[in-house]
């Protein structure tokens, strides 16, 4: 009885002992929703990663042979550091960029290959890389005046550039947001000239203003000329002594001459 009971000890130790090693080796690891899991092998020929993503669930794996890296699929939007680039004459423009990208479904094992690191490390990096490269190569293609009167189209070329890029990675660029500043002495020189032609339409205005004035007053001048010479045009020697007999009332001067009416009148 002593050998069995010995034995059954034995069994159950070395199951305890068994039971332990493989929890100590298996781990387990949940995928969430909206992301993929990819299976890393550490060691043999195969090293590296599946050629299948995991799927969403519970993923079992040998902590010592094998690693888990979880890609989320859904959209992310990335603010970066701003960044100076010189355009192609040599002036400095600020970058400031925003975008939002999205892993491709099934693109997350190409990624990892590829850069071997976690997603957020591959986006402050190689991402990173990718938006600075497309904005200096675009940059260095325009002239300051063409990169400010033809912003759009500026953005447009960076847009269509970093998105192909981006596709080629396992990436999908949804959105881009240059954030673009202008250099000091550009935008002074643009308030400088904005300051110039108010001044110059303020100046014109109130030349306009006084030229009306001036005409107003010619207009007034010709009109009381004109009055006055057909007043004066319309006047005779016998209107003028009617008029002066209107307007007397029959005394003449205790002195001097009085009014010789027929020599007035003709």
């Amino acid at each position: 009885m002593e050998d069995v009971s010995m034995t059954v000890k034995t069994l159950v130790a070395l199951l305890v002992i068994g039971l332990v090693i493989t929890f100590s080796v298996v781990s387990c690891e949940r995928i969430d929703a909206g992301s993929e899991g990819i299976k890393v092998n550490l060691y043999g020929d195969n090293k590296g990663v599946d050629d299948v993503s995991l799927v969403t669930g519970m993923v079992f794996y040998n902590r010592f042979t094998t690693a888990i890296y979880e890609y989320p699929t859904y959209v992310k939007t990335i603010d970066y550091a701003p960044f100076k680039l010189n355009a192609k004459d040599g002036s400095v423009f600020i970058i400031d960029p925003t975008l939002t990208l999205q892993v491709k479904i099934g693109e997350s094992p190409k990624i990892f290959k590829k850069y071997r690191k976690d997603l957020d490390s591959v986006i402050v990096t190689a991402i990173f890389n990718y938006v600075k490269e497309s904005y200096r190569i675009q940059l260095n293609s325009f002239k300051s005046d063409e990169i400010i009167s033809e912003r759009a189209k500026v953005e447009i070329a960076v847009e269509d550039m970093l998105r192909k890029l981006l596709s080629d990675e396992g990436f999908n660029l949804l959105q881009l947001s240059s954030g673009l500043q202008y250099p000091e002495s550009i935008v002074n020189a643009i308030d400088a000239k904005n300051t110039a032609v108010q001044e110059a339409l303020r100046i014109e205005n109130e030349i306009k203003v006084s030229e009306a004035k001036a005409k107003k007053l010619l207009i007034e001048a010709a009109a009381i000329a004109e009055s006055n010479r057909l007043k004066a045009s319309s006047l005779n020697d016998n209107i003028v002594a009617m008029e002066f007999i209107n307007k007397w009332d029959g005394s003449t001067p205790l002195y001097g001459i009085s009014p010789q009416l027929n020599k007035i009148i003709k």
